[in-house]
């Protein structure tokens, strides 16, 4: 038995939102045997479009039952039938969260209708239920309200139902398929073609743009598990419609995978990745002359288009690393706003510091760019050579004086001892803190996979 549900709501997401009216077609399989709808108060405004759109006004609903109150109907009618919708996911999302509010747990198998007629009427320019019906001459008097869209529906089923010669119905009521959790908008074969290896996958919208991006150990595995579960947030449901398509790069490991994501995210800035978009490290030492001719370091605030000396993953390590040139070097921790009172000098040269201006200009600085040069020697110029996308390649990451210079694949054959001859096998990509810490810890848990070249 199928349960044909149709719902109109106050807005896009479950959580928020409320049910404003509901309608169920109970279907054997050949014809609808029992109708069942009701108008819902939301116990929340209607918003103007909504109104507009539907019909359904606050004034309408005023002296209908809340939700709760038809929930136990609305709950035996549907428990233990398939859940079927057009665009399954949305109108479940919402049934499932009221019913649960009200002490109900829904859990059933889904069809949708979308996915559906994608498969068993391809083809065609449009799969809204409007047009849908349209084409195939099904008539709907009452569009966007409950009753009329699920008897429209409900007429789509069975046709759905008799035409279905390739078994596309018995095949997403599977147990182990995963179609009636995707997404309405996206073909199956775009996830069955994913494989089960390290990479990065792109989520695109209906005009082909990249809406998100993602890095995977095991590719399949990892888009699979965006569709598990019915979240009812509105980022969620929206980035759900959205989908229409997915691709992927293959990348010899979960370490090239982490870097690729980081470029990407940062190449293409997609609609529905947050975190990497902000990422940067927030300390950084700098230099600058000050009025007298001084060179001063100082740890600050990351600004950009900055010239940065060396970055910090925090204002405790960056003055811990400055302390460190201080003492090593002999600089003036005032002129490095170590010291910031008006207390004598506490640096190596006392009283004859530069800060009281008896160190020349010249000599000073000669000493913080003899600092400045070691710090830079110090950074390290490394590869990491791990696994490639096959048996015949390696991957193979470039840290050049601690910055990340590029990745790629090489030889397997191939000596990777000479930096630059390295270079011309690699792609250069722009750089952040966040890659060069995720190559630095990768580097440090496995330093037998490191070429270590001598600094320049």
């Amino acid at each position: 038995m199928y349960a044909i549900v149709d719902i109109e709501t106050t807005g896009g997401h479950a959580s928020a939102n409320g049910i404003t009216e509901i309608a169920i077609r109970i279907h054997d399989g050949k014809k609808v045997v029992k109708r069942y709808e009701t108008l819902v108060n939301p116990n929340q405004n209607i918003p103007i479009y909504i109104s507009a759109l539907t019909g359904i006004t606050n004034e309408m609903v005023q002296n209908a039952p809340p939700f709760e109150d038809v929930a136990a109907d609305i709950y035996h009618l549907i428990h233990g039938k398939i859940f079927v919708a057009h665009n399954v996911n949305f109108d479940y999302s919402f049934v499932r969260y009221h019913l649960a509010a009200a002490g109900y747990d829904l859990q059933c198998n889904k069809l949708c209708t979308v996915r559906l007629g994608r498969k068993i009427i391809p083809g065609l320019p449009s799969y809204s239920l409007g047009r849908l019906c349209t084409h195939l001459g099904i008539g709907n008097n009452s569009r966007h309200r409950a009753a009329g869209d699920a008897e429209a529906t409900s007429e789509l089923f069975t046709l759905l139902l008799n035409s279905d010669s390739e078994g596309h119905i018995k095949q997403a009521l599977k147990q182990n398929s995963k179609e009636q959790v995707l997404p309405a908008n996206l073909p199956k074969k775009d996830v069955e073609q994913l494989p089960n290896s390290p990479g990065v996958y792109y989520f695109h919208d209906d005009k082909g743009k990249v809406i998100y991006v993602g890095k995977a150990k095991s590719l399949k595995k990892r888009v699979s598990s965006h569709f598990t579960g019915n979240n009812p947030g509105l980022q969620r449901q929206e980035f759900l419609r959205n989908i229409h398509h997915i691709s992927h790069q293959v990348c010899g490991t979960e370490l090239i995978a982490f870097v690729l994501e980081a470029i990407e995210i940062k190449r293409l800035w997609p609609k529905y990745n947050r975190s990497l978009k902000r990422f940067d490290h927030a300390f950084c030492l700098y230099a600058y002359e000050d009025q007298r001719g001084y060179i001063r370091l100082a740890v600050d605030k990351r600004r950009k288009f900055s010239d940065v000396i060396y970055t910090c993953n925090s204002l405790l390590d960056g003055y811990t690393l400055l302390n460190k040139l201080i003492e090593t070097f002999e600089l003036c921790p005032k002129l490095c706003f170590i010291q910031t009172n008006n207390n004598p000098c506490t640096g190596a040269k006392g009283s004859k510091c530069a800060c009281e201006g008896v160190e020349s200009i010249d000599e000073y600085n000669s000493k913080v760019n003899n600092a400045i040069d070691q710090l830079k020697l110090a950074l390290p110029t490394y590869a990491i050579r791990d696994e490639g996308r096959n048996g015949d390649e390696h991957s193979c990451i470039l840290v050049e004086k601690g910055q990340f210079y590029g990745m790629g694949y090489i030889s397997h054959y191939f000596d990777a001892g000479n930096v630059q001859q390295l270079k011309n096998y690699l792609t250069p990509y722009p750089g952040n803190d966040y890659i060069k810490n995720i190559v630095s810890s990768y580097a440090t848990k496995y330093p037998d996979r490191m070429v270590v070249f001598a600094s320049a």
